[in-house]
């Protein structure tokens, strides 16, 4: 789902990937090609929660937080070769207006990591209004440019995003 989307996705496809019987996959998630695609969206959000923790938790300005983070997400698109964009978007974008259960599993991912940035910014001392609107920006833009990033297949779109987004969050400090 995360290369081709929940509709471009079938359970037989997933499957024979997993190298599973279809009964097992049914046995796991007994709500078909829908609960598996908010477990891969929890998946998702998982894993870029670990990155949004390492990265926020280790560069101790979040404005240099922005670039550390906007180079790792570039990094990895480029080490996938441009296929493995963000699974919560490739996956709710087609499904969140006609499945409650995806738009409510991929809203509240974004959710969660605007929090994440926003304490954040909140630690780096800028005021909650401030924090609150920096992070849905900042999140935003990372989205955007990571899939601009995989569209043009360059590192740039995101490079450019943490770089802006840095002088941005500066001008709050």
């Amino acid at each position: 789902m995360q290369r081709q989307g929940y509709d471009g996705t079938g359970i037989k496809q997933i499957s024979q990937e997993a190298s599973a019987t279809l009964g097992s996959v049914y046995h796991f998630f007994p709500g078909g090609k829908q609960e598996l695609a908010v477990a891969a969206i929890q998946h998702g959000d998982q894993e870029f929660v670990e990155e949004l923790r390492h990265v926020l938790g280790t560069v101790e300005d979040p404005a240099e937080a922005m670039i550390v983070l906007s180079r790792r997400m570039a990094e990895g698109l480029r080490d996938s070769d441009w296929i493995d964009g963000c699974p919560i978007t490739t996956t709710s974008l087609g499904a969140a207006g006609r499945i409650p259960d995806i738009q409510t599993a991929a809203a509240r991912t974004f959710a969660r990591w605007r929090d994440l940035v926003q304490d954040k910014l909140r630690a780096g001392g800028i005021a909650q209004e401030d924090a609150y609107e920096l992070a849905h920006t900042a999140i935003s833009t990372l989205e955007g440019a990571e899939l601009a990033a995989q569209v043009s297949r360059s590192m740039e779109p995101l490079e450019i995003a943490g770089r802006h987004l840095a002088r941005l969050i500066t001008l709050y400090k």
